[in-house]
């Protein structure tokens, strides 16, 4: 759980330097929860909320 909001957190920095990377967060966060959806399911739900909400707040 630390570890997705660590990365979360460095994306949205990431995004603030270059903000034509905004577009990226949520397609990462998205293609992470799809790679780990089978090993973890819990951790992929966490993802796609992550992105879902991130993308809420930039609309």
């Amino acid at each position: 759980m630390f570890a997705l909001i660590t990365r979360l957190l460095s994306s949205v920095r990431a995004a603030a330097a270059l903000p034509d990377a905004a577009r990226g967060i949520p397609n990462a966060l998205f293609e992470s929860a799809e790679a780990c959806a089978g090993q973890n399911p819990h951790q992929a739900q966490e993802l796609r909320a992550a992105a879902q909400a991130y993308l809420s707040v930039v609309r």
